[in-house]
């Protein structure tokens, strides 16, 4: 049962909220706004009236007489006060979502609407609260929102619990597989986080934001790396932040293996990029008991095990007629590395024969032009000191033998190469993960510079990256579409100078709306 509470604040304004009392606890549900206006507050009342009747399907008792009454209201043009648009509708039902997740059950307001406005809009966190009291009529004490955001990093252990239970109710998640992919995120500066030590020198925390590879090509500026898990839906379960300048195939081990000790998993297999594999990870994979499908660089192979997987699977031919009989053909062989399975994909070969072919022309142009030592692909050094460019023939041929195949290390040695190249393949959903967070979230560029508030920030970010994703995979829209779709529905609010009562007058829901909201609306 939902309830509607008034409250004082500290600033001696009346908070509307919506609560539910469990076990001699109040949690609230929803935070309605707060405001020193009694007729503002009465308002805000009528919120958390139609709050629980939208999403929860609990009416009042007084519905009729509340219509009733509606309908006889008369407004004078000479007499009324236009008190501006709302997006109530938009935010009842992106907070029925977070709902879903049980976020609210973390009782803390304002992080539940800095994910909600991070989906709808994101901004600074200062730009986010002006935002909320604009669009939504809420309101906040922007004092105390570094001190509120840095507490709000304690939170995420409660946070990824609730994820994998949701992942698991919906998505019927098992642990038995999980895709993982590591992104980085830059920030607007050139200063990098020293570590911090003690008197004897001894490093006791490290520097967050540091120089490394990156990803968004922000090479001159510090960053912080990210690995995201997800399930086959491309669902977020969990992620983890690294310092700047940590190699990603670093992290593939500490995350992977805390994941499958933290919830107990006995047989859990993870599908990665060729970016993770490595003679010790391998090693560490088979120490930790893990089973793994990842991306291999057949360059990288030595001549004899390359030349036995060309002839196994497109042999001496370059014949693209002799080609199409061998599309979708794989085999496998034993290397160092593992269990390697490869395949030939007769569009990969046409897309990779179109690079290599620009690489050689611009390898040949730079010869023909002189103009000194250049790097390209196919060139090389000749002569002792090497002050003279030649194609380089061998590596051309190399290349062309190699064209159209990929290959792909695991130790699911009774697994069908169909279903290990299908799982890798299904990889691509932690990159879309990573692009609606980066995207449509703005993860990035960073604005903090304490670890607390970073540790927050993204916190905030994981949370409505779930949600997002929940919502795209319920509606087949993207993230975008539904936002716009929701906040097409207005709300004006005008005031009768004559009695004081403010009628609010809801835009109609067009028939895409209305579909979308019953799609979203559904547990």
């Amino acid at each position: 049962m939902y309830y509607v509470r008034k409250t004082k604040t500290a600033s001696g304004a009346t908070a509307v909220q919506v609560v539910r009392y469990q076990e001699r606890r109040t949690i609230i549900c929803f935070h309605v706004g707060s405001s020193h206006d009694k007729e503002k507050v009465a308002l805000l009342e009528q919120e958390a009236r139609k709050w629980i009747e939208n999403v929860t399907g609990q009416e009042s008792l007084f519905l009729p007489f509340e219509k009733e009454k509606q309908k006889e209201t008369i407004l004078v043009v000479s007499k009324s006060q236009y008190m501006g648009v709302k997006y109530t509708f938009l935010y009842e039902v992106l907070s029925r979502q977070l709902v879903f997740f049980s976020f609210h059950a973390l009782e803390n307001q304002l992080l539940f609407d800095l994910v909600l406005m991070r989906i709808v809009q994101p901004l600074s966190k200062l730009s986010s609260l002006k935002r909320l009291s604009s669009m939504f009529g809420i309101t906040y004490q922007r004092g105390h929102l570094y001190e509120a955001l840095a507490a709000m990093s304690s939170y995420k252990e409660r946070v990824l619990e609730t994820v994998v239970q949701f992942a698991q109710e919906r998505y019927s998640f098992d642990f038995s597989m999980v895709f993982y992919d590591v992104t980085t995120l830059y920030y607007e500066s050139f200063t990098e986080d020293e570590d911090t030590v003690d008197t004897k020198g001894n490093v006791i925390a490290k520097g967050l934001r540091r120089d490394g590879f990156s990803k968004d090509l922000k090479f001159n500026q510090p960053q912080i790396v990210i690995g995201l898990i997800v399930n086959n839906d491309g669902f977020p379960v969990s992620y983890e932040v690294f310092e700047g300048n940590t190699f990603e195939g670093d992290t593939f081990i500490p995350v992977i293996s805390a994941f499958k000790k933290k919830y107990g998993v006995e047989s859990l297999t993870v599908v990665a990029d060729a970016a993770m594999i490595s003679f010790d990870n391998v090693e560490k994979l088979k120490e930790h008991q893990l089973s793994y499908i990842v991306g291999g660089r057949i360059a990288n192979l030595k001549r004899d095990e390359m030349k036995e997987v060309s002839t196994a699977l497109i042999g001496e031919t370059q014949d693209e007629k002799e080609l199409v009989k061998k599309d979708r053909t794989s085999t496998r062989i034993e290397t160092e590395k593992g269990l390697l399975i490869c395949d030939f994909s007769l569009k990969r070969y046409l897309k990779d024969k179109r690079e290599m072919e620009k690489q050689i022309q611009r390898a040949e142009l730079l010869l023909k032009k002189h103009e000194g030592i250049k790097r390209a692909k196919f060139l090389t050094s000749k002569g002792k000191k090497k002050a003279e460019q030649v194609l380089n023939t061998a590596l051309i041929e190399r290349t062309k033998r190699l064209l159209g195949i990929k290959g792909y290390y695991t130790n699911l040695r009774k697994e069908a190469d169909k279903t290990i190249i299908d799982q890798y393949h299904s990889l691509w959903h932690v990159e879309q993960a990573f692009r609606i967070a980066k995207s449509d979230l703005a993860a990035r560029p960073i604005y903090h510079f304490k670890r607390q508030t970073i540790e927050a920030h993204m916190l905030i970010c994981f949370m409505a990256l779930a949600v997002a994703k929940h919502m795209e995979l319920k509606t087949k829209k993207s993230i975008k579409q539904i936002v716009q779709l929701l906040q097409s529905i207005t709300e004006a609010r005008i005031r009768n100078k004559f009695t004081g009562e403010v009628v609010v007058f809801r835009e109609e829901l067009s028939d895409e709306v209305e579909q979308l909201w019953k799609t979203l609306a559904k547990p």
